[in-house]
């Protein structure tokens, strides 16, 4: 549980994020490209060729930076991509990605999708000044349950050539652990009947994954059953030898309400982890 000292923490982080974008504005100059397609092999289909494109806001003068790739919410059935203004000016890129919906796409699809973009963001990122060893992955809801399952389904970035095990971190914001409830309903299945199949992160667990930390809301305020969800993956990482998993309730803030309080968190996480590979690549 996140205690009220804790947010009050937070809260102090954000200021002096907000202190450190006002120092770096006048230093860093940062750009936007919208509407880059990372899936050209599908421009046939008009769904797709709408669909499958990224924007990239990244700061064109520094010489080194972490690159979050950041994935909306929705479900899986809604939603359009964007860039949380909180993680503007923070020496960040931000490759913020659309990907095809349900109904219209099956799960398996909307992963597919997902890999895709992360592969894209890889082969392509070194182009902004960027570098492949600081790519995280990140989302909110819908898009946390797409971050953890690229980062520890294996499968679906092998499909694109790259090692899941290449992230620097990943960061779900209230993601579903369980089978996602839209890959249940293509099932018939209810959504408040919990599965653990191949759609769930959980199905997935193993000792040996990118550092995670899984943020979720108030367990009294969240969706049904989210908190318990990421707190039992968290759990099972350990058993399964995993050390490098971490878990952390925001309490007094309901599934909306803890992205706001989320984006710190992940700035000092992203913070960090660069600063671990920077020092292991010295």
């Amino acid at each position: 549980m996140m205690h009220s000292s804790l947010i009050r923490q937070i809260i102090l982080l954000a200021a002096l994020c907000m202190t450190v974008k006002s120092l770096s504005a006048e230093q860093l100059e940062y750009v936007t490209v919208n509407d880059v397609s990372y899936r050209r092999k599908l421009v046939a289909s008009p769904y797709a060729s709408e669909r499958c494109r990224l924007d990239i806001y990244y700061p064109s003068n520094a010489k080194v930076f972490a690159t979050v790739v950041w994935f909306h919410g929705g479900g899986l059935k809604n939603g359009n991509r964007y860039i949380p203004d909180a993680l503007k000016d923070q020496q960040l890129a931000i490759v913020s990605v659309g990907y095809r919906l349900s109904p219209k796409v099956k799960v398996a699809t909307v992963l597919d999708d997902a890999a895709a973009a992360v592969a894209w963001t890889f082969n392509n990122i070194d182009n902004y000044g960027g570098t492949r060893d600081l790519i995280f992955v990140a989302g909110h809801s819908a898009g946390g349950y797409i971050t953890s399952m690229l980062g520890l389904n294996e499968k679906l970035l092998e499909a694109q050539n790259i090692d899941s095990n290449s992230i620097a971190g990943l960061i779900p914001y209230s993601g579903h652990a369980i089978t996602h409830f839209t890959a249940r309903a293509e099932q018939g299945i209810g959504d408040k009947q919990p599965i653990i199949d191949k759609w769930a992160p959980l199905f997935h667990v193993k000792k040996t994954c990118p550092p995670m930390l899984l943020l979720t809301g108030d367990r009294d305020l969240e969706l049904l059953g989210r908190y318990e969800e990421n707190a039992y993956f968290w759990r099972m990482m350990r058993v399964q030898g995993n050390t490098t998993t971490t878990l952390r309730e925001i309490e007094g803030c309901d599934h909306g309400q803890m992205v706001r309080l989320g984006h710190p968190l992940l700035i000092e996480f992203v913070t960090h982890r660069t600063s671990e590979i920077q020092d292991a690549l010295k």
